[in-house]
């Protein structure tokens, strides 16, 4: 289940992935499909909220536009073999 961290309402695009950056900004980038020139394109920030991140966190804005958070499921249960 997932947390609302910060409210921010970004509108996203079409053709751009939207992502936390490591300061807690709201940043996109051009999707390697998105059409355009090919090689490594530039992010630029999109929004300031400033979130601090915590370890074992997963950061991602939800369908709303707003940076929400959610627990990583590390290392997990392994079944035995036969």
């Amino acid at each position: 289940m997932a947390e609302k961290v910060a409210k921010v309402g970004v509108r996203k695009e079409k053709g751009y992935l939207y992502f936390v950056d490591k300061k807690g900004n709201v940043s996109r980038a051009r999707m390697a499909r998105g059409g355009g020139k090919k090689g490594r394109q530039k992010q630029e920030v999109v929004a300031k909220p400033g979130v601090r991140k915590e370890k074992g966190y997963l950061y991602f804005i939800d369908g709303k536009g707003d940076v929400s958070r959610a627990r990583m499921s590390r290392g997990g249960k392994r079944r035995k073999r036969r």
